[in-house]
């Protein structure tokens, strides 16, 4: 990995700290805003001065995970696994990660030939429950294809369920896809994803903050959903229960200002209820990629109106309607019957009449009217029924 450009070592400094500082600690990103990267790894690694905000004991462990660092090799083995590493202030850097404050990631770790930033631009998040239904995986895997046929970048998490049938939707569709790891992006977890996470790579991206071979654990898990959240311009839950992991994404991407969207489910599936809560809160529905795009898209990108298909009696006038509702379903009816109920007078419902009569929906019957056979298929199915 390069680092010609970099002569004050800031880059090398965020690539050894990625080793000594987990992901998401505050504490340390405040050191960076206040010190710089540079003098808070000389700090580490010469064991200066403490800095303030850890007790002792988390101190010396700093200090001892500081020692064990061995920085060209992990420089060695991201150049051999064909990672780079990006930093704050470099062209590839998503600008919006700045939003997460002295949480932002120290670097990312990329996996991949696209640029980072320039895919973040226009990238939506989907997530969702490991344990989906078909249901969840289908819905994750056509918003994953839709959004990618769309021009936009799908991000998930690389995990099972709605995670893997969201990137395999926008890579089946020949579109982009970004997976977050959380563990190193040499070594792909989870262990059965190996060869989804590797065609991820060769077609899109795979990031994470930890350096390579780390190893993911369920802390890091949870912290990495805020790269997911901060990396997007907003994120569908497909699935979730109560506890998923999937929901504290949601959590942080409203908390970020991001759109923050949900997929609904059966009323009576567990892992529709985190969804359902969401959508109880601040979530919007969302049901198709259409409405998916109209939020986080440009001004004008509509979705559709949702509307029934159009039956011949809608392009009636409308006293023309208010007369065929108000001949009965069976039986024929006079003119004044006719009137009554269509609230008109007897005149303009016979002239109403011969209108329908041209036009098919209704005969004369002696001296009244009913209904066509034809026509009763079109009224019946426009009367509501208990």
């Amino acid at each position: 990995m390069s680092v010609d450009g970099d002569p004050a070592g800031e880059r090398l400094a965020r690539v050894l700290l990625s080793r000594v500082l987990e992901p998401g600690d505050e504490v340390g990103g405040r050191w960076l805003r206040e010190l710089g990267a540079v003098e808070v790894a000389r700090r580490l690694r010469e064991g200066g001065p403490q800095l303030i905000g850890v007790t002792d004991k988390r101190w010396a462990g700093l200090l001892a995970r500081a020692r064990q660092v061995e920085l060209e090799r992990d420089l060695a083995v991201a150049q051999d696994s064909g990672v780079r590493f990006v930093a704050p202030g470099d062209g590839e850097w998503p600008g919006q990660l700045d939003d997460l404050g002295d949480a932002r990631p120290l670097g990312l770790w990329v996996r991949g030939r696209p640029s980072l930033r320039m895919w973040a631009l226009r990238s939506v998040a989907l997530v969702g429950a490991r344990a989906c239904t078909e249901y969840g995986a289908h819905m994750a895997a056509t918003l994953g294809a839709g959004l990618a046929e769309h021009g936009w970048v799908v991000v998930s998490g690389g995990a099972y369920g709605v995670d893997g049938a969201a990137h395999r939707g926008a890579l089946g569709a020949g579109g982009a896809t970004v997976a977050v790891l959380a563990c190193g992006v040499d070594r792909p977890y989870p262990r059965g994803h190996t060869e989804l996470i590797s065609r991820i790579a060769e077609q899109g991206l795979v990031i994470g903050e930890l350096p390579p071979g780390d190893h993911p654990t369920p802390s890091r898990f949870i912290v990495r959903n805020r790269v997911i959240a901060a990396l997007t311009r907003g994120t569908v839950v497909v699935e979730a229960a109560y506890r998923s992991g999937s929901l504290v994404t949601a959590r942080a991407a409203q908390r970020l200002g991001r759109h923050t969207m949900g997929v609904p489910g059966p009323a009576t599936s567990g892992l529709s209820a985190g969804v359902h809560e969401l959508l109880r809160g601040d979530a919007v529905l969302v049901t198709d990629v259409a409405e998916v795009v109209e939020l986080v898209g440009d001004m004008g990108e509509l979705a559709p109106d949702r509307r029934g298909p159009v039956l011949p009696r809608d392009l009636l006038e409308p006293g023309a309607r208010r007369v065929l509702a108000a001949l009965p379903g069976r039986g024929a009816a006079s003119p004044r019957e006719i009137a009554r109920g269509a609230q008109t007078t007897q005149d303009d419902a016979i002239a109403r009449l011969y209108e329908l009569r041209s036009l098919g929906y209704v005969e004369r019957h002696g001296d009244g009217w009913k209904l066509t056979r034809q026509a009763m298929i079109s009224v019946r199915g426009g009367r509501s029924r208990c």
